[in-house]
């Protein structure tokens, strides 16, 4: 479990984080769109990049949350940390998401009927502040790993992986390195 240092924090620093601690816990705990969109400036922009999937403005952000994002989490989802960088204006977040495809997920797999299947991604989340408050939000992941543990991509003939890419995140040694090069090269130090 990643463990971050608080006391190196600026003032400054820490009030962004307990800010974005609260967003999160209004997402996933709370379950609250209104204490979500809280948190944010007044023209707030939101981007999961993978599906252009979020919003600007509190209007459409609030009906984002309320309707596709909050309540259609799986019961099961968890996050994993994996490390935390504070900025002056900035928080990026790494982390691994674990869930079981069990409920539309309209920001991960708009149009995707749940699948049951098991789903392991790392997601990478930029938040920048201004003036005290929660700015924009840009949402990153490798939509090609969700798709192949979805069974929605073959990756046999692809260059892409499922969750061996989440698992050699939390532990270098869990996958070997250049699997994919290793399809079609023969080299003894890969």
């Amino acid at each position: 479990m990643y463990e971050f240092d608080v006391e190196r924090l600026t003032p400054e620093q820490w009030a962004m984080v307990v800010l974005w601690e609260a967003h999160l816990a209004a997402e996933f705990e709370t379950k609250d769109a209104d204490a979500s969109c809280g948190t944010m400036t007044d023209v707030p922009y939101v981007n999961h990049v993978p599906t252009i999937t979020g919003g600007v403005g509190h209007r459409q952000l609030n009906h984002f949350y309320d309707r596709y994002f909050i309540p259609n989490m799986p019961d099961d989802l968890e996050m994993e940390m994996i490390t935390r960088t504070v900025g002056l204006d900035r928080i990026v977040d790494e982390f691994v998401i674990r869930c079981t495809h069990s409920v539309e997920m309209y920001w991960l797999l708009p149009g995707v009927p749940p699948t049951g299947r098991r789903l392991e991604f790392v997601v990478v989340v930029i938040v920048c502040f201004e003036e005290g408050k929660m700015s924009e939000e840009h949402i990153h992941w490798d939509q090609a790993s969700v798709l192949v543990q979805a069974g929605l991509l073959d990756p046999e003939h692809l260059p892409v992986v499922g969750a061996e890419g989440a698992r050699k995140m939390l532990d270098r040694n869990a996958v070997p390195s250049n699997l994919l090069i290793k399809r079609g090269v023969e080299d003894e130090l890969l």
